[in-house]
């Protein structure tokens, strides 16, 4: 443990930082895992419903600094990928 105040201010920092980040990329995964179950479902439907709020769950995660850029437009594409080989 830190003894100065400074330090131990920077823990309880980052132990927020480190939550709200959990919770961030936890609820992107499961996003995620909604869309392609409904693509493995074959439910085209509602995949295309779902596949805006994914990329903008996705997009948030960028804006908090949880993910970078490039790899949510990695995800983004490879989602787009599999809602458009349902055609």
């Amino acid at each position: 443990m830190p003894n100065i105040k400074s330090a131990k201010k920077r823990v309880l920092v980052i132990d927020k930082k480190t939550e709200r980040n959990k919770a961030v990329k936890s609820e992107m995964r499961t996003e995620v895992k909604k869309f392609l179950a409904l693509v493995s479902a074959g439910d085209k439907e509602g995949a295309t419903k779902l596949f805006p709020y994914t990329c903008s769950i996705i997009d948030s995660a960028v804006s908090k600094g949880v993910i970078k850029k490039n790899t949510a437009a990695n995800k983004k594409s490879g989602l787009a990928k599999k809602l458009n080989a349902m055609a």
